[in-house]
């Protein structure tokens, strides 16, 4: 599937509203993959965008689903963030949401996945087991598993994935960890992770994290993926669905770095460095999707009013290089940019 693309890009699937089936559709009509993100979505919204791309491009297309994990939050630990962010609800004028588990409308988003034949289906946040793999390609869908690890890489190849999308930590967004700890997060570069689970599977990769210019499409192509995964430089695209306030703040001087943290959802996020960030990062426990609840109204209501120092502003570490410009100009660019790189070092 991978080997057909004309193109060796592939457009991340960022949950949110941001992958639009306008920007997913653009990607595939200049050759490379559009991704629809399947998360926080109920299945029939998943379905009803799936159908939204279809009549936008009849080219091969993907979605991403989250895996659920388990419901082993510390509830004591959840209940001491409340009782941390109390203040900042009361200042803004909201109630804090109702910190709880849920899985993400799994079993139905699987049927919808089912029912329509989705060409590509990816997965984050760990690997369904073999007989969801299986069946889904016997429904004629290519199965990729997102990872972060190489054991993580050979749990995937076990459970008979057909490409691994391997994050590196300059990746913005979530982090795609199987485990929601403090230890399951090496901070291994994208080179070097891809060289590690080269040798370990003999899977196609795809490689995503940091990724802004046709040079660095280049370079993991030589490192040895097969394509490309850049969500943050899709992000400024008029099809991408992040909000003005967000894509302008990936090019304001006063966000000039990134962080790893768990404030905003309870499970590890790259994203601009803003009040809330620095002054809860250090109180957020590992509870996801139950902080991810909680602190949603404060995310939204700063939303509306305009504020980005409490929003999450989700965006990798190459996130000031971001363009303004159609995704296929976008597309087409960093291929000529690519091609360039690669003649360059034959000139050399």
């Amino acid at each position: 599937m991978l080997h057909t693309l004309s193109v060796p890009i592939i457009q991340a699937p960022m949950a949110g509203g941001v992958s639009t089936p306008a920007l997913a559709a653009a990607v595939s009509e200049a050759g490379g993959l559009g991704f629809l993100a399947g998360g926080y979505k109920t299945a029939e919204e998943m379905r009803k965008e799936i159908a939204a791309l279809r009549a936008l491009t009849d080219q091969p297309f993907g979605v991403n689903v989250f895996v659920p994990g388990e419901d082993d939050a510390d509830e004591k630990a959840v209940r001491r963030y409340k009782e941390v962010l109390e203040e900042e609800a009361k200042r803004l004028g909201v109630s804090l949401g109702e910190p709880k588990w849920d899985d993400d409308d799994w079993e139905a988003k699987l049927t919808v996945l089912y029912e329509e034949k989705v060409p590509v289906v990816s997965f984050t946040f760990g690997c369904p087991s073999s007989k969801i793999i299986s069946k889904l390609q016997d429904n004629g869908s290519f199965v990729i598993v997102t990872v972060t690890s190489k054991t993580e890489a050979q749990i995937a190849a076990g459970q008979g994935a057909d490409a691994l999308c391997v994050q590196g930590p300059e990746a913005g967004g979530h982090r795609a960890t199987f485990r929601n700890d403090e230890t399951a997060d090496e901070n291994v570069s994208l080179l070097v992770l891809l060289q590690q689970i080269r040798e370990a599977v003999d899977l196609p990769l795809i490689a995503a994290g940091g990724i802004m210019h046709g040079r660095n499409i280049a370079a993991v192509l030589a490192a040895g993926a097969c394509a490309a995964q850049l969500g943050t430089a899709f992000l400024r695209c008029p099809e991408s669905g992040a909000s003005p306030l967000h894509k302008n703040a990936l090019i304001d001087p006063q966000f000039q770095a990134t962080a790893v943290t768990r404030a905003f959802t309870g499970r590890p996020a790259r994203g601009l460095v803003n009040r809330f960030l620095t002054e809860y990062d250090a109180f957020a426990p590992a509870a996801y999707p139950h902080t991810h609840h909680m602190t949603k109204p404060l995310r939204s209501v700063a939303a509306k009013a305009n504020d980005p120092q409490m929003m999450s502003l989700w965006a990798g570490q190459g996130h000031r290089l971001a363009r303004n410009m159609p995704a296929q100009e976008l597309v087409r660019e960093l291929m000529k940019e690519m091609e360039e790189a690669v003649q360059g070092l034959i000139r050399k």
